[in-house]
């Protein structure tokens, strides 16, 4: 089944150079309508997907499960994920594509922000509380950033779109002790997750990560193994690799470069525990994915 479903960039297009961007953002009646207010069943491999929904109503069809979504609300859409719309005619809002990498938070990290960006999910804004304001703030502010193309769209809108993200989750989060109790090992899988985000450059060993978290470097590790199946050092190292990908990615300077910057002082052992985590040297793997999704150069 899940083979089935198309796999897209942007909806409804098959052209290979649309690929060529870390975000787009466009209204959502400027697609739906041509479409008769029906998106189809779909996913975008690599791109997350945030629709603000302004005005009208609709349904999101989320691979079986369907979620009714009103003015003000925003709809998150991870990568891979199969999903459809159904709009009523006097739909409005917007919707934002881009690549999942350029979030300071990958989707099923272990942490708040990742678990909540790895489902789709509809958050609805309300008009009296503050951060669902803040949100809607941030996501217009990107979409006058991107139909403006001023000098420093690129920062103002990758930020504003990781703000909004990371207010959502709060409001998921808020609604969710409602109802379950937050045990003390989530909390410190949180902490983790944060600290490590901070500090992955700074190659800190595992007794660092234990100690600001005031227990032992074995009780962290297992509560790392019982929370995501990984190790602390394993959730450093790959950490770190979607950090080097980043900065081979998105970056011009050379792998010697880039192994400074993400604090390795041998360029060598960079190369080699690259190698180690991704099959792959740094060299190669940047090629690959440079020809697979066509040049990263921004626009702004």
């Amino acid at each position: 089944m899940r083979a089935s479903i198309p796999t897209y960039e942007l909806y409804g297009e098959d052209d290979p150079t649309g690929s060529r961007f870390w975000v787009h953002c466009e209204t959502i009646p400027a697609r739906s309508a041509l479409h008769h207010w029906e998106i189809g069943l779909h996913r975008h491999e690599r791109y997350f997907q945030i629709l603000l929904v302004t005005g009208g109503s609709g349904d999101a069809v989320f691979e079986g499960d369907i979620a009714r979504f009103e003015p003000i609300s925003i709809v998150t859409v991870p990568p891979a994920i199969g999903h459809g719309f159904r709009f009523s005619p006097e739909i409005d809002g917007y919707v934002f594509t881009f690549l999942a990498s350029r979030l300071p938070v990958r989707p099923g990290e272990p942490s708040a922000l990742g678990q909540f960006l790895s489902r789709p999910s509809v958050t609805r804004l309300a008009p009296q509380d503050p951060e669902g304001q803040l949100i809607l703030a941030h996501l217009l502010r990107v979409a006058s950033e991107w139909q403006g193309r001023l000098t420093g769209r690129t920062v103002l809108m990758e930020t504003g779109l990781a703000a909004a993200l990371a207010l959502a989750a709060r409001l998921a989060a808020q609604d969710r002790t409602e109802t379950e109790e937050i045990d003390d090992n989530d909390r410190r899988l949180e902490a983790f997750s944060s600290l490590l985000h901070r500090e992955v450059r700074n190659h800190r060993p595992a007794s660092f990560y234990a100690h600001a978290l005031g227990i032992t470097p074995t009780h962290l590790n297992r509560v790392l193994k019982a929370k995501t199946g990984l190790g602390t050092q394993e959730l450093v190292a790959r950490r770190l690799i979607e950090e080097a990908q980043r900065e081979l990615l998105f970056t011009p300077g050379s792998v010697k470069e880039v192994s400074f910057r993400l604090g390795f002082s041998d360029p060598a052992y960079f190369s080699r525990f690259f190698s180690r985590q991704t099959g792959m040297t740094p060299a190669s793997w940047r090629a690959q994915e440079q020809l697979r999704l066509g040049s990263r150069a921004d626009k702004a």
